[in-house]
């Protein structure tokens, strides 16, 4: 629905928008100097688990995800605060704390926020980060040859609904709040450490990007969240111009989600992404159905998908494990062809 909104909408044109909406990226990015930019982006949604700190922390790690997305560093945050007016004010209070801890482990400064009434509870973040405009490691870039990389396991989705229901089991509940509370900070810093990005070409009228030489050649980066695994494959194949190759058995899947899956918790947002994005998709025969749902499922505060030259695949997956981030390789990017993305 908000695809086709967007698409109405008159482009701004602006010659310091290095990243826009037109490619559906993780953030926003604008040019200051020919040394800096602005990452920008905003996230907020309902309790997901019933501890607030908890959820404090699930609603900053989400939102600070993608300025790391874009290889940026964050550098400050406005709270967004939906709370009852009758509420207790402690519960409240717990949230703030815990977000503010995991913007402080990200060395991100919290310098106000917005509050209003509301029947129901809602938190996250607006955040600004830093980037070398050069430096921009965007969903568009993907080329074919390269391996994909990602960083987290999928379920988080189906597993909040679990919690909801009251039926989630403790184990399940305590690997998916992990996964949520830990930042994609310890794999942006490797990644951009060592990789050039991308740079955008501004002479270009097809506002082209072209990769520079890095020791990891890394050519396009996005964070998994909302719209699931296949719907952010998806956003980074149309943007790249390539199609994608997804190994089933490969992707890591939080313990319980097939468990949740095949018991009936599916939310209606991994339903939705299934509506939008499976008509891009192909499966080889003998893949279950529990493992083809949890591809769409919509996750919170998701892992990298990292596309990778082939050579560079294993150097970086050793680093991201010396640096304590747990990625496999899942898929390879092909030249475009139909499907748009096979799950093998």
């Amino acid at each position: 629905m908000l695809d086709a909104v967007l698409g109405k909408l008159a482009r701004q044109q602006d010659p310091n928008v290095l990243v826009g909406f037109d490619h559906a990226d993780d953030a926003g990015v604008y040019q200051l100097t020919p040394e800096t930019a602005l990452v920008q982006t905003v996230d907020f949604f309902t309790p997901i688990v019933d501890d607030p700190y908890t959820f404090g922390q699930i609603a900053a790690t989400n939102s600070l995800s993608d300025v790391y997305a874009m290889g940026g560093r964050p550098l400050t945050s406005l709270a967004l605060v939906c709370f009852p007016d009758k509420a207790d004010l402690n519960i409240l209070e717990r949230i703030l704390a815990g977000g503010l801890s995991k913007m402080i482990e990200a060395g991100c400064t919290v310098v106000g926020g917005h509050s209003i009434r509301d029947e129901e509870t809602k938190f996250g973040y607006s955040v600004t980060g830093l980037i070398h405009p050069k430096r921009v490691l965007a969903n568009q870039g993907a080329q074919p040859g390269d391996r994909l990389l990602f960083t987290k396991a999928l379920g988080t989705g189906v597993i909040s609904t679990a919690i909801k229901k009251g039926v989630a089991r403790q184990e399940w509940i305590d690997a998916a709040v992990k996964s949520m509370t830990t930042l994609n900070k310890a794999a942006a810093e490797v990644i951009t450490r060592r990789s050039g990005g991308v740079q955008v070409d501004q002479s270009s009228p097809n506002d082209q990007r072209r990769t520079t030489n890095d020791a990891f050649s890394v050519h396009a980066l996005t964070d998994i969240t909302g719209f699931g695994l296949i719907g952010h494959a998806r956003e980074m194949a149309l943007a790249s111009n390539v199609s994608l190759v997804l190994h089933s058995a490969k992707v890591p899947v939080l313990e319980g989600a097939l468990d949740c899956i095949r018991a009936g918790h599916i939310p209606g947002g991994l339903k939705a992404n299934r509506e939008f994005a499976e008509c891009v998709v192909e499966y080889e025969s003998g893949i279950p159905e529990d493992v083809k749902t949890v591809l769409f499922d919509p996750q919170t505060a998701g892992g990298l998908l990292i596309s990778v030259a082939a050579g560079d695949s294993a150097l970086l997956t050793r680093a991201l494990h010396t640096a304590g981030v747990p990625t496999i390789e899942i898929g390879e990017v092909l030249p475009r062809t139909q499907p748009l993305i096979l799950v093998a």
